[in-house]
Parts: structure tokens; sequence; C-alpha cells
């Protein structure tokens, strides 16, 4: 008989991708998101997760992933997650969800090498595909919509609902960016009606900062360059700083999204300093620029109007660069 939990999707790839031809005779299955994971990460990961859990009871499955944020607690079976290497053993399948290229994961890593066929679930225009199956639809809000898409509404439940709303709402700020389409709102509504409370995710999970998250946001903030008369602007933090503040990379989320809001900016970078002269560089736009191009120029990736990449040099070093960058792409005409 025909397992209904599964139904399939036209994608990126010629071929139709279905939850049941990739889960086909599998009986051992891990899974696994970017490094530092957002919402969508986590979000994509647990939704899919349980999924497989309540609907392929069958399927021994683990799930890994980098130390999730505690505001993320409230996902059902969240303690489930596997935050560090757990010795040698070869799965069935490796999935990855919300990853764009191989060198965006490490956890997991090992066990992606020598699974017996691996797969990648995505929404980065970026992705080039990986992995020996990838259903890569750039055109959608996010990983857990993709994911949303693949599964069997009726099956999903409020646990599973929780996980992929986390992902959906984090990866379109609350609905509030360009990538939000009529049917990630259409998704978002059938995921409400499954009955979590709905309001207390939105503010704990994305609005609700820390004290020294809100001191180090609103130094970055008095800090930052503006160039090209005011349509780019910069923020930095440096590991001093870092130290000093007992900061992590998950400290600084938003900051980047807060200096784009700032008027007549197009673009905005932010950038943080992980070791001497090392940076982990974030970018958005407001559509003029495609920073994905620009993120990919430097080892990076991601979307058109938001991106990442790691990068060396003085603080003043890596803006040149990326501004030199964007200045080439877009033949200085911001």
């Amino acid at each position: 008989m025909q397992n209904t939990s599964c139904k399939s999707i036209q994608g990126k790839n010629p071929v139709d991708f279905n939850l049941c031809d990739m889960l086909e005779g599998v009986k051992t299955m891990g899974i696994t998101g970017h490094v530092r994971p957002d919402g969508d990460s986590v979000g994509s990961c647990m939704g899919l997760y349980l999924y497989i859990k309540k609907c392929f009871p069958q399927i021994e499955v683990d799930v890994y992933l980098d130390h999730p944020k505690p505001v993320f607690g409230y996902i059902a079976h969240i303690e489930d997650v596997k935050m560090e290497y757990d010795g040698p053993k070869q799965y069935d399948l490796f999935v990855t969800c919300d990853v764009s290229t191989i060198e965006r994961f490490e956890l997991g890593k090992e066990y992606f090498n020598t699974a017996k066929k691996t797969a990648c679930i995505d929404h980065h225009i970026s992705n080039n595909g990986f992995a020996d199956m990838n259903h890569v639809v750039g055109e959608v809000s996010s990983v857990s919509e993709v994911l949303y898409e693949l599964m069997d509404s009726e099956k999903i439940d409020v646990d599973i609902a929780t996980a992929l709303y986390t992902g959906i709402i984090h990866d379109t700020g609350v609905l509030q960016y360009s990538n939000t389409s009529p049917r990630t709102v259409q998704i978002v509504a059938e995921l409400m009606k499954t009955g979590f409370n709905f309001s207390s995710i939105i503010e704990e999970s994305f609005y609700q900062k820390t004290y020294v998250q809100s001191q180090i946001m609103g130094r970055v903030l008095a800090e930052s360059i503006l160039l090209w008369d005011g349509k780019c602007v910069a923020g930095f933090v440096r590991k001093r700083e870092m130290d000093f503040y007992g900061l992590t990379g998950k400290d600084l989320d938003g900051i980047v999204s807060q200096l784009r809001l700032i008027e007549g900016v197009q673009v905005a970078i932010f950038m943080y300093e992980t070791d001497t002269q090392h940076f982990k560089v974030s970018l958005r736009s407001n559509g003029k620029v495609d920073v994905s191009a620009v993120a990919v120029h430097f080892g990076g990736g991601g979307h058109v109007k938001a991106s990442g990449c790691d990068m060396e040099g003085s603080v003043h070093d890596v803006i040149n660069n990326i501004t030199a960058q964007i200045e080439l792409m877009t033949k200085g005409e911001l």
C-alpha cells in the first residue's frame, strides 16, 4: 500500500522529488542543519525529525544540530538533538536541511560522507547540489515551507506545525520580508489551525533580546560607518569586544537586519571577529544588489537579499574588499 505521508512536488530539478522515494529501504537516518543554526535550520530539521518519527516509526532517526539556542526550547523533543559527534556509525540516509554548501555544516559531516545515500533539502539559490538527491526550491521563503509541501498536511500535528512555523517566521521576518508569498501565508494559516501559541513563539524566539544583546546592538549602530552617500552601512564587532561582553555569534542575531533598516541604506554589512583578523560576515540588501553573488565570490552563499561568508584581514580590509566587489557588480550605479 502506498504511504500517504509523502507527495511529489516539482522542484528545481527536472524530476519530481518524493519523500517516499527518498526513504525507500531506509532503516536508519540522520538529519543536520548548518553551523550556528538559525530558526529555519532548527525548525526544518526538527520538523522533518518529528514527521519521520510520527509517520515512519520503523525508521531509526537522529538529528544533529550545532547547539541550538535555548529560545527554541519550546519545540517538541528538542532534547533529542545530538550536539556533539556521537561515535562512528553509517546511516542508510543522511539529510541536510537549510545547508547551501557542504562547507556550511560540520556536525554530522562524517556521517554524511559515509552514509549509503544522501539528500539535500534547501531553498538557497546559490546551492548547486552536493548530495546524491537534491531538492532545492529557491523561490520560496524557507526550507520549512519546502518541507511542508513535501508532507501530507493531514499528518502534520501541533508539534510538527510548531517547528515548521518557527522556521517560516524566522526566515520571513514574521512575514515581513519580500520572500513572503501568498502561498507562505496560506501555509502559516494551515499550521496555526493545529493550535500552538503563535504569539509567544514570535515574541520569545524572534523579538526578545537579552540586556547584553541590546547593549552590543546599540554599540554597533552607534559605531557603524555610512558609505556611498548613505546607500551602504557597515557595522562590526572586534574580538576584544566579543570577549569583553562574553558574546558568541548567536548573541549577534538581528544586528545586520537592523542596520539594513536605516533610511536610505540599500546594502548592509555586518561582521564579527572570531579570531585575529578572521571575520564572519553577514550581508543584507533591499534587492538592488545581489548579495548572494557577492558572498559566493568570497566563498560563501545565501540569498539575493541575505547572504554571508568568512573573510580575512582588518575591519577596513574586509569592508573595502566587499564594497569593491559590489561596485564591480553594479558598475557603481547604486
